[in-house]
């Protein structure tokens, strides 16, 4: 289990989230959030992406509680995004996701790992996803050997504009171990 560490309003945020959700929901979060929250990456972020909730209808409660116009939203200047139609992300990433433990009764976060998280950036590939893979890649000294197996493996097989993606990828080599 993760602990995180959450820079203000987030945590009375989430604990106000958690209270107003009327059953338990896991969240599958990646983006700006995790890198902050978890990763200490010095970034500011008012939403929390997620991809996915389990169970699916998860989803409309989270965005009517705690969306961009919500009552909680406008009360902390944060909110919740899903984000599941702008994501690319590795097939399997369910079977690696972390808890990430706010002592939260109904609210379930779990985060993307690193490797995963990066493959996230792969396809939008913008100036703040490229610092964002550079500090993680550093920070948690990643090997591009398993990134590339991971995207070998999980993402090549379907994703549009390979060969822009594959350029991106040897661009950010340099950022990794390997």
């Amino acid at each position: 289990m993760l602990e995180g560490n959450l820079p203000s309003p987030w945590a009375k945020f989430l604990v106000d989230v958690d209270q107003s959700i009327a059953a338990k929901i896991e969240v599958h979060c990646l983006g700006g959030f995790v890198l902050t929250a978890l990763y200490g990456i010095p970034r500011t972020t008012a939403d929390l992406d997620y991809i996915a909730t389990i169970p699916a209808a998860g989803i409309e409660e989270l965005q009517t509680v705690a969306g961009s116009e919500s009552k909680l939203a406008k009360k902390y200047r944060v909110c919740f995004q899903h984000a599941g139609g702008v994501s690319d992300i590795p097939e399997d990433y369910q079977a690696r996701l972390a808890p990430l433990s706010f002592g939260l009764s109904r609210l379930s976060l779990k985060v993307l790992e690193p490797y995963d998280l990066v493959l996230s950036k792969l396809t939008r590939n913008s100036p703040k996803d490229r610092e964002d893979v550079k500090v993680l890649a550093g920070n948690l000294n990643l090997s591009f050997g398993i990134l590339m197996t991971r995207f070998e493996q999980e993402m090549k097989a379907w994703l549009p504009n390979l060969k822009r993606h594959e350029l991106t990828l040897k661009l950010w080599s340099e950022y990794f171990a390997e």
